[in-house]
């Protein structure tokens, strides 16, 4: 989880295309300055950093995501979103209805003021270090930055701590077995897709009913 190329995942030969034909589109562009004032920032400016293992989703799959929280969490609820970052911004654009926190390693989203708490998910209980309540959130996201069962069981203690019961997961398929005995949950009918074709068979996880995600 650095910008360094020594970090960059192993992908397959046309995801890595994909990947450099977006850097280089991107290269020189001055994306986001992270001295601009939170109440002054364009919701959505962001962009993915695939360097730091950032694979967004397309907006119809951030769309339905964000609304099936705001369903869970309810009116005036809380939701967290764990390297989740496009999600996040889509809950921006939706409605008041909710609070959201985003909890990521980038920290370009600091110019969301309080609504960002800085993430590494090498340190799982970090954000209880940061001043974060246990059990402060209706319901989290989670999208863990790599298909690893070392990378997932990191995430999941965070998850733990931050949720209230609530949790909707999303990552590999390859991530099934692992995913219900840390998390408890099951795989939806909802296929997630990302901006950027990846090669990964790529769903969503719920520990509850859900309308929006398996029907």
């Amino acid at each position: 989880m650095s910008d360094s190329d020594d970090d960059v995942p192993t992908l397959s030969a046309h995801t890595l295309a994909a990947l450099r034909e977006f850097y280089e589109e991107n290269q020189g562009k001055n994306i986001c300055d992270v001295s601009t004032p939170a109440d002054h920032f364009a919701v959505g400016a962001v962009e993915e950093d695939w360097r730091m293992s950032q694979f967004w989703y397309t907006d119809d799959t951030a769309t339905r995501l964000a609304e099936e929280l705001e369903e869970q969490a309810g009116e005036g609820g809380r939701i967290a979103c764990v390297s989740a970052p496009s999600v996040y911004q889509k809950l921006k654009q939706l409605s008041g209805a909710v609070s959201a926190t985003v909890f990521e390693y980038d920290r370009r989203f600091a110019v969301y003021g309080d609504e960002f708490v800085f993430y590494d998910y090498n340190e799982p209980l970090g954000p209880a270090e940061r001043g974060v309540e246990p059990c402060s959130f209706d319901v989290v996201m989670v999208d863990p930055p790599y298909l690893s069962e070392e990378c997932l069981s990191k995430v999941a203690r965070t998850v733990k701590y931050l949720s209230k019961g609530k949790v909707l997961l999303c990552t590999g398929a390859v991530m099934e077995n692992v995913a219900k005995q840390l998390l408890n949950v099951d795989m939806c009918r909802f296929l997630p897709q990302h901006r950027r074709n990846l090669s990964n068979d790529f769903r969503c996880f719920v520990n509850y009913p859900s309308r929006l995600l398996s029907g």
